[in-house]
């Protein structure tokens, strides 16, 4: 190994640690909020102890720690190349003869690699603590959450019929979704691809299994004519209970291996998926937004400790790293909105973090 791959691998280690040691401070910091943010949301209920809390915050903050991992990189990195600046080994290593790009590169490309594993391992894991999250909170919150929306509404279809589902409640059983006072209307497609009205339904109950709706004490109103009651009706279904499960929860709660799944099946149904779409691609540009905020950090990081001005320049890049977490969030409301498109959306923030990264780097490091 030579010489400036030891460096690089000495600088990259330092830097790893750093995040480390980031990621821990985040993430304690994350759980006491989470903790005591529970424990106010849920202090109506007596029963509910200092334990049940704690196993509600652990299944939250992973999510939410995820959406911080930027910062994690922004601030591990920015605090391990002060540290290397401030004790003159960055000094060192440069009048070696080994240029910034040299062990910048490490550091950026093990942070790519963080983003890749962050969306194809931690995203999915996330995603479903999140989703036991909301079961037990609403297990534990059950009659106290009077701010619950109680309302179910789901779609399903293919190339020939639509069908609109609405319930008054839904419950999980056995891993089956239930739903209560169920209302199914149904719409074939003409030959000019409109939807036209053909009946109506209205069961008690309706549990969905493979393939298809099974309801039970049903009324069946079709155009023109009475309604006939049953005891039990099965009509199919495009969706499985996961799908349907996921159709209530929001683009940032499905699993990312998932994602594309839920675009299809919402299209099918007739229904807009652009915050699927933006969802997606947004995790797919994750990568680079991470190997952005770790060159942001080195280029805030390498003016000489001696010419002054290096804590203010970290400070600056902290502050970068704001500005692109809430361009971040602009840029996604405005390609919800439909505004821009959602590529641009979803990759502008972090080609933007990049690039001036980047500048900063070429304007320090060669003038």
């Amino acid at each position: 190994m030579t010489g400036a791959a030891r460096m690089g691998r000495y600088v990259l280690v330092r830097t790893m640690a750093g995040v480390g040691a980031a990621l821990a401070v985040i993430a304690s910091v994350i759980l006491l909020i989470q903790f005591v943010d529970l424990s106010r949301s849920i202090g109506v209920r007596a029963d509910v102890g200092a334990v049940d809390v704690l196993g509600l915050t652990l299944l939250k903050s992973p999510s939410v720690i995820q959406v911080l991992l930027p910062f994690v990189f922004l601030f591990g990195g920015i605090g391990a190349f002060v540290g290397l600046n401030r004790r003159s080994e960055l000094v060192a290593i440069r009048a070696a003869g080994v240029s910034a790009w040299r062990f910048i590169t490490p550091t950026a490309v093990a942070a790519f690699l963080a983003g890749v594993l962050a969306v194809t391992a931690l995203n999915p894991i996330s995603a479903a603590l999140s989703a036991r999250f909301e079961a037990d909170r609403a297990k534990i919150m059950s009659n106290y959450l009077g701010d619950t929306p109680k309302d179910i509404w789901l779609r399903q279809g293919d190339e020939r019929t639509q069908m609109v589902i609405h319930a008054r409640s839904r419950d999980t059983v056995a891993g089956e979704v239930l739903l209560r006072g169920v209302s199914l209307f149904v719409y074939q497609k003409n030959k000019a691809g409109q939807p036209e009205f053909k009946r109506r339904l209205e069961a008690a109950e309706a549990t969905l299994r493979p393939g298809f709706w099974q309801l039970r004490d049903v009324r069946e109103a079709t155009a023109g004519e009475s309604s006939v009651r049953s005891d039990s009706l099965s009509i199919r279904s495009t969706l499985d209970s996961e799908a349907a499960v996921e159709r209530f929860a929001s683009p940032e709660a499905i699993a990312f291996w998932k994602l594309p799944g839920a675009i299809r099946q919402t299209e099918q149904a007739g229904f807009s998926a652009s915050g699927y779409r933006l969802r997606y691609q947004q995790l797919l540009a994750t990568p680079l937004l991470f190997a952005a905020m770790a060159v942001l950090a080195a280029a805030f990081s390498l003016r000489l400790a001696r010419l002054g001005g290096l804590a203010g320049l970290a400070g600056a890049g902290v502050a970068l790293g704001f500005v692109v977490f809430f361009f971040n969030q602009f840029a996604g409301a405005l390609g919800r909105a439909d505004i821009i498109p959602l590529y641009a959306a979803a990759w502008a923030p972090a080609a933007l973090a990049l690039l001036s990264g980047l500048t900063l780097l070429c304007y320090t490091e060669d003038g």
